[in-house]
């Protein structure tokens, strides 16, 4: 959705390690470039239909300024697959967290498979969605383990307006352009850092305002 710099991208990350801290999780800095932090923000809205989320990653750029990414994307299955799980146990929701150095940089899909952010260095919990009805239902039991909640784009049109079947429970771009963009920063990062990236999930209202 953009790039945002100078005053405003200073204010939102005030807002963004202000709503951190509230919670006790890391936000990375340390005077460094691209020490990312990779903020996805679920709103409240209870419908999973549209691509009505959003990531942020909050950085400094090599001249150490700070410096916010936005996107639109969904952090929640879409109502197809809400309606027919794919695994017997219901849909996995990812439950907000932080989860530290939990993903890389790798090869995500079957027919369409993509480099993506991947879940491969530790585990996720999710809530499992048994009620069929295709919206989101965090009221049920909640799993920990190893179950592919990866951050990618989707595999159609440039700019999907219906989520449809493209999450299974993963965090995925409506635009694949905007997915660019964010996978170029994190090589950047990657780079300095090593391949090893955390991200956490925000309910719209933790955010301290």
């Amino acid at each position: 959705m953009g790039k945002i710099k100078s005053v405003h991208a200073c204010l939102i990350k005030d807002q963004i390690k202000a709503s951190l801290d509230a919670k006790g999780y890391a936000f990375f800095d340390g005077n460094k470039n691209f020490n990312l932090n990779i903020i996805g923000i679920r709103n409240s809205s209870g419908s999973a239909a549209s691509f009505d989320d959003s990531i942020l990653v909050v950085y400094r750029d090599e001249d150490l300024k700070w410096t916010v990414l936005s996107y639109q994307v969904t952090t929640e299955p879409g109502p197809s697959i809400l309606k027919k799980p794919i695994n017997p146990n219901g849909t996995a929701i990812l439950v907000p967290d932080q989860y530290r150095g939990v993903y890389q940089i790798d090869s995500h899909g079957g027919k369409n498979r993509h480099i993506a952010l991947c879940q491969r260095g530790g585990v996720v919990s999710v809530y499992r969605d048994t009620n069929l009805d295709g919206r989101p239902d965090k009221n049920g039991s909640i799993e920990t383990g190893w179950f592919g909640i990866n951050i990618h784009r989707h595999p159609y049109s440039n700019e999907r307006e219906y989520v449809g079947g493209v999450s299974a429970g993963c965090q995925v771009f409506r635009s694949k352009k905007d997915f660019s963009e964010f996978l170029d920063i994190c090589n950047r990062s990657a780079d300095i850092y090593g391949n090893s990236f955390s991200y956490t999930l925000l309910d719209e209202k933790d955010l301290v305002c």
